[in-house]
């Protein structure tokens, strides 16, 4: 075996900040994973909470129509309880927004929360913007939450999404599974949601404007959640 030269040790070199991130999430992800494995041995708290089904069909003035979930769909999100709906506004000619929520009372089995990023190409569409913003709900403290625009041909759409469990919001699938770990040892519990929502952006409207008449609805629809993903 030949011995590197300095060009090539130089290269490594700069290559391994650049792996440090990617190694450190998986590192945390298997620590996290052997803790919450751990865990399992003790007994687990189910709180009670009302189904989604009850959830409200009328929010700041939006009548809803619920959405069927096909078995498939179902087979892969696995045992909870999920809601899907559009929601129409009957004064205003906007499109419907169409909401999700999956809640999943226990992820010790191995049934955890789906990110939406990995269902977008199955569906068609792809992602071609990203941000994540701080969503102001009353009575709750500012969270971050992850905003995508996605397109199928000549079609958008804008999808907010976030991580709920216990009062508390985040937009990131790695701290979800932190909290996921954490909760299990100080709490005894492993339940946690999504809740993602999703509008069309018109022809001619621009990202924010759509934004701009998505966010009300989310920020009425936030506070609701108490009752049927306990604290």
């Amino acid at each position: 075996m030949r011995p590197l030269s300095q060009a090539e040790l130089q290269e490594q070199s700069n290559r391994a900040p650049a792996r440090m991130p990617q190694f450190i999430a998986v590192a945390l992800l298997l620590a996290s994973t052997a803790v919450l494995l751990q865990a399992r041995r003790s007994r687990e708290v189910l709180p009670p909470r009302l189904a989604l089904q009850s959830f409200p069909q009328q929010i700041d003035g939006w009548n809803s129509v619920d959405v069927p979930i096909d078995h498939e769909t179902l087979e892969v999100l696995g045992p909870g309880d999920f809601l899907m709906r559009n929601y129409f506004h009957p004064a205003v000619d906007h499109p419907p927004i169409n909401v999700f929520i999956a809640y999943f009372p226990s992820q010790r089995s191995g049934d955890t929360i789906h990110s939406p990023k990995n269902c977008l190409p199955g569906a068609g569409f792809s992602p071609v913007k990203s941000e994540q913003i701080l969503l102001s709900v009353p009575g709750h403290k500012p969270f971050p939450v992850n905003v995508y625009v996605v397109a199928k041909g000549q079609d958008r759409q804008l999808v907010l999404y976030f991580y709920w469990a216990h009062d508390r919001g985040v937009a990131s699938e790695y701290a979800s599974k932190y909290f996921l770990v954490v909760d299990s040892i100080r709490m005894h519990r492993s339940d946690g949601s999504l809740v993602r929502f999703v509008t069309t952006i018109l022809p001619g409207e621009s990202v924010e404007a759509a934004k701009q008449r998505l966010l009300p609805f989310v920020t009425a629809t936030v506070p609701q959640l108490k009752e049927y993903i306990p604290k």
